[in-house]
């Protein structure tokens, strides 16, 4: 697995590199937001551990170039906890975040869980699609197919979402169960973080997102796929 570790601290980059390495990973650094594009660009990373304030362009600025050509998982990296500053950063499509300073430990627990889920880690699939009013899911290649063919990029988050609901068409999640269920670990922060993620999925699924007819929302409880 090959991650681009990218930080204008270039003694912490030092740092998650050999923590990084001596797990496994093959490693590659930048440290700056223009340079973490255009290594995105041109290297096949397995996942992008990105800080928020850097130089040339920021975080938020990378993470939505990156979105334009790649649904590699990013992990955003930030000094700041306010819960608007994750919301923001999920907008612009980052897949987790953590504030520093951070457990080493914590952040390897969610590299290893984000792999595991972005390479299709589920074990025994019967088949690589899935079909649900009129929707289709391909779990080899983790994109959504509808309206006869269209095919639809997901990040990494968004289609973990939508294959959990799809798998269990009519049962209702709640944030809490979705939070801890996609993104593998007890969550203390703002749940409207799987709102923007709903809505994202919305914005590329549904026919008229506005009126959804396949990601339902059952007021005061969570949300369901009605199938």
């Amino acid at each position: 697995m090959k991650i681009l570790v990218v930080d204008d601290e270039k003694l912490m980059v030092k740092g998650l590199k050999f923590n990084l390495e001596n797990e496994g990973y093959q490693v590659e650094c930048a440290y700056d937001g223009a340079a973490a594009v255009e290594l995105a660009r041109e290297g096949q990373f397995d996942l992008i551990i990105l800080d928020l304030m850097m130089p040339e362009i920021d975080g938020l600025e990378a993470c939505m170039r990156i979105r334009e050509f790649s649904n590699v998982p990013v992990i955003m990296l930030t000094a700041r906890s306010e819960d608007t500053d994750k919301i923001i950063g999920f907008e612009c499509g980052a897949d987790d975040y953590i504030t520093k300073p951070f457990n080493i430990l914590e952040l390897k627990v969610r590299i290893r869980a984000m792999l595991r889920r972005a390479s299709g880690g589920a074990q025994g699939r019967q088949s690589s699609r899935i079909t649900a009013g009129g929707l289709t899911l391909d779990t080899e290649q983790r994109v959504a197919i509808r309206d006869g063919g269209q095919i639809v990029e997901l990040t990494a988050k968004e289609y973990d979402l939508i294959e959990l609901l799809m798998k269990n068409p009519r049962r209702v999640y709640s944030r809490e169960n979705l939070m801890n269920v996609v993104w593998g670990y007890s969550y203390t922060g703002d749940y409207r973080t799987v709102d923007v993620h709903i809505r994202r999925l919305r914005e590329k699924l549904e026919r008229h997102p506005a009126e959804p007819e396949l990601i339902m929302t059952k007021w005061g409880v969570g949300y369901y796929f009605k199938g």
